[in-house]
């Protein structure tokens, strides 16, 4: 009766811990979908400044999310778990309050504080509740709630938005947020690592933010300011100095903020490059895509969202039978065909998409391809990131490959900003071409560099608890 009851507790503590993070994922994919409408409450601002609602999350979370899954081992999982719902909740009421876009950026910041917090410390929750026969599959559900609502935000977001408005995005993390609050201080326990890694580099994490941010700062507006104006080139020379300087420090800090160490395997290094190449230009995508549709096509913001559905639809399907045919085929064969496949919809969009809509002839067939290649890539990609380290390192590999994955999603969105400039009426297809060629670009790279790929050994698959898992911000459907 005590193992029953305390398999019943394990199973409530995985859908508390995966009600956080469906939260989480969902306000991630549903700020592409929201972005035009906050474009045009706030519509002095400009395309490049408005894209920081979405970059200024995604550095924070990225720099946030190693540090945040070492913290809630020293100091309890249950705790950080806690803390990151409550930050995250409150500072989604903020950004849909937010009477400006400065405002709503620094409610986007505080709201990635929530999230880096909660992320970590719920798959750590989840892992520390079941049995080790029984985690891969927890680990599975989990990162399948997290798919979920990445795939579900698109058609979601379009009719929140469609009806009630952008802010609305935010305003309904709130119940979420609070049943998730209430029932974990109910039914989680806590639990800390009995021999946890020193405190981690504090100065490393705004370090990082601030090379990548300035990075990111110098491509997003080079075309509003100029590639050679002073204020482009002061952003590329911060960052020039300041991400040096973050890799000489991760390599000589006895607890870095990235764990250089890691990338001594070999399949660790090509595959976080891989995943950083498909990364850029999947962000890319789906930036353009929503914005393609509703500059250029005309559509609303609802007829976007059901119009994109086709992709994470099949993305999902693909994903499944991805992880249980990775041993047999191999990585050399799952991820070039799952980039080939998405570069040859990111083609056939720069081939036959036109200013007059054409969903059969010209969308349809590129969001089938892209879903292909996205459900083929993103799974193996997780995979073959951690597959080749030890054990005990799975968690820390994961978690660097999920804020490589998040890099490049900022620079995807910066990039894709830069190309587009300011959308003229006789420019906008030049412009979106300028996108699907990114795409292509990619999705191709990745491909190519994941041929020298290892493939795993039988008896190194049958070790990983994570096997047929993908973590839930590592969703393999469109986010």
């Amino acid at each position: 009766m005590q193992d029953q009851r305390t398999a019943e507790q394990a199973w409530l503590i995985l859908a508390v811990t995966s009600l956080a993070t469906f939260a989480a994922a969902l306000d991630t994919s549903i700020m592409f979908m929201a972005f035009p409408d906050i474009g045009k409450t706030f519509s002095d601002i400009s395309r490049a400044d408005l894209s920081w609602v979405i970059n200024s999350y995604t550095i924070i979370f990225a720099a946030l999310l190693v540090p945040a899954g070492r913290l809630a081992d020293r100091v309890g999982r249950k705790k950080v778990f806690l803390v990151g719902v409550t930050i995250f909740t409150v500072s989604s009421m903020l950004c849909g309050a937010a009477p400006s876009v400065e405002t709503l950026i620094g409610a986007r910041v505080l709201q990635a504080v929530g999230g880096a917090l909660l992320f970590p410390a719920s798959l750590a929750v989840v892992l520390n509740s079941f049995p080790p026969e029984k985690r891969a599959l927890a680990v599975a559900i989990w990162g399948g709630v997290g798919a979920l609502a990445a795939g579900f935000g698109p058609s979601a977001g379009g009719v929140i938005i469609d009806t009630l408005g952008w802010r609305w995005a935010f305003y309904m993390n709130f119940p979420v947020g609070l049943l998730a609050l209430t029932a974990g201080l109910r039914i989680l326990r806590e639990s800390k690592s009995e021999t946890p890694e020193p405190t981690p580099d504090l100065l490393g994490v705004p370090m990082l933010a601030a090379g990548v941010g300035a990075l990111a700062l110098g491509i997003v507006q080079s075309d509003e300011w100029g590639w050679g104006n002073t204020k482009t080139l002061a952003a590329l020379v911060i960052a020039g100095v300041v991400l040096p300087a973050f890799i000489w420090r991760s390599a000589t800090h006895k607890s870095p903020t990235l764990d250089l160490n890691l990338f001594r395997d070999h399949n660790f290094r090509i595959a976080n490059l891989a995943t950083f190449s498909f990364a850029i230009a999947f962000s890319a995508m789906f930036f353009g895509l929503v914005q393609f549709l509703t500059y250029v096509w005309q559509y609303s913001i609802l007829e976007a969202g059901l119009t994109i559905w086709p992709g994470p639809i099949t993305a999902a399907v693909v994903a499944g039978p991805t992880g249980r045919i990775l041993d047999r085929v191999g990585y050399k064969i799952i991820l070039p065909l799952g980039a080939l496949f998405f570069a040859a919809g990111s083609g056939w969009l720069l081939w036959r998409a036109e200013v007059d809509p054409n969903l059969w002839g010209a969308w349809l067939p590129s969001a089938i391809m892209t879903g292909i290649g996205v459900g083929l890539a993103m799974p193996s990609l997780s995979s073959a990131a951690v597959r080749g380290l030890p054990q005990h390192r799975y968690a820390v590999g994961s978690a660097v490959n999920q804020t490589i994955r998040t890099l490049g999603s900022v620079f995807g969105v910066a990039i894709a900003v830069a190309l587009m400039g300011d959308l003229t009426p006789d420019g906008m297809l030049r412009a979106f071409d300028k996108v699907w060629a990114l795409m292509i670009c990619g999705g191709l790279f990745a491909g190519a560099i994941s041929i020298t790929l290892q493939n795993p050994t039988v008896e190194r698959a049958r070790e990983s608890p994570f096997k047929g898992a993908v973590p839930a911000s590592e969703s393999v459907v469109m986010e």
